[in-house]
């Protein structure tokens, strides 16, 4: 997985909330918020299961999730329009740092990677 970028600067891990939610059929539509709500905290409890040095997490939301407030550890994003667009942005902002984005999304996944991201499933936030 990806580390530490020269320079020292911490991981920015990347996390697509509608995606990793939409991953399980757990009711999260009746309440898109609140499910972002829950990922947001299991992230900033949990961080990056598996990485052991510093992470930076930003948590993008969209939609209906619009207005989750940030955390101690997890800065939460609205987008303002097209969350796999903020979150091209955000990865080609991070030039010269390690970046993971979580989300199983194939087109999002594939414009990251060419911006250098690595890329991981939702799985690799959820317990």
């Amino acid at each position: 997985m990806a580390g530490d970028a020269e320079g020292g600067a911490p991981l920015l891990l990347v996390v697509d909330a509608a995606n990793v939610v939409g991953s399980v059929p757990d009711g999260w539509w009746r309440d898109r918020r609140g499910a972002a709500e829950r990922l947001r905290d299991r992230l900033a409890a949990d961080g990056l299961p598996g990485h052991a040095g510093p992470v930076e997490i930003v948590l993008v939301v969209e939609g209906a999730a619009r207005g989750v407030e940030s955390v101690p550890g997890v800065r939460v994003e609205s987008a303002p329009g097209s969350g796999d667009d903020h979150m091209v942005a955000l990865v080609a902002g991070a030039a010269g740092r390690s970046v993971l984005v979580v989300t199983a999304d194939r087109e999002l996944r594939r414009r990251v990677r060419e911006l250098g991201a690595e890329v991981s499933g939702p799985r690799s936030v959820r317990p």
